[in-house]
């Protein structure tokens, strides 16, 4: 890309009051790479099944892993990593363990990525 097609600002001027209110309200670099880290969970395909499958029913591995064609190890794995995040939440019954979404928050998340995509 050269130079000439950058965005830039025609004059240099800075809006100060702007740039202030914006920093003011600007969350901690900690909170913003707790976010961004939050997002990774998202961006893989798997996990997004996953997730998608628990919006629909409260599932054990074996079920998770019929329904997506996965081994029940590769199910495991993703569930740690969602559980380790705060997306899902486990219940035991017996020997088996019962996996669904962690709260609303993830249910609108998931709804409104859907509306996105879709628009």
């Amino acid at each position: 890309m050269k130079d000439s097609e950058l965005e830039r600002c025609e004059y240099l001027f800075v809006h100060e009051d702007t740039v202030k209110q914006v920093l003011s309200n600007m969350p901690q670099d900690e909170t913003l790479y707790d976010l961004a880290e939050l997002f990774k969970v998202f961006g893989d395909s798997g996990r997004i099944k996953i997730l998608y499958a628990l919006f629909e029913a409260e599932l054990c591995v074996c079920d998770i892993a019929q329904l997506l064609g996965l081994t029940q190890t590769a199910v495991s794995h993703q569930l740690r990593i969602l559980k380790a995040n705060k997306l899902v939440k486990a219940r035991k019954e017996g020997k088996n363990v019962f996996y669904s979404l962690a709260d609303d928050h993830v249910y609108s998340i998931i709804n409104q990525g859907m509306e996105h995509v879709n628009e």
